[in-house]
């Protein structure tokens, strides 16, 4: 119930927000398309306790924040790399261990990796994801395992 109460939130705020129109006419539109998506959810069931992360949602602007600055210095690494006359690269693969005890937490970390510039997760599973880097020291940083303890704090 609890799942479906946050979803119901969070449906309203984004229909709210991208409706602009906050007569009583198309607020009650607004709470029946909701209804609507709700009861057609429920009997999908497709609500669990990991369709909406409602609880991710205070720690991720802090996680985004980290991610983006990393996501900025990786882009200019590798643009770095790639106009050298002579290309310093040292690709590599690696299994990384996944500390993350939720499957959401899992893909949140291999999808950070994956945005990430020259680094791809390749293969996922519930104790390590192999990682290809185009770099050695991109890959001793995910293996440092920062990105790992940022993302185990928000799950």
């Amino acid at each position: 119930m609890r799942h479906t109460i946050s979803i119901a939130i969070m449906l309203s705020i984004i229909w709210l927000i991208n409706s602009g129109h906050y007569s009583p006419l198309f607020l009650v539109f607004g709470a029946v398309s909701v209804a609507f998506v709700i009861w057609f959810a429920h009997r999908m069931d497709v609500i669990d306790d990991e369709s909406q992360p409602i609880h991710l949602s205070a720690e991720l602007p802090l996680y985004y924040g980290w991610l983006i600055k990393k996501i900025v210095v990786a882009n200019i690494d590798v643009a770095r790399r790639a106009w050298q006359v002579k290309p310093s690269i040292s690709p590599s693969i690696q299994n990384i261990p996944v500390s993350q005890k939720t499957d959401m937490g899992r893909v949140i970390f291999a999808n950070s990796i994956n945005l990430t510039p020259g680094t791809l997760s390749v293969e996922l599973n519930n104790e390590q994801v192999l990682v290809h880097s185009l770099t050695y020291e991109a890959m001793q940083e995910l293996v440092e395992g920062e990105m790992g303890r940022r993302v185990s704090k928000i799950e």
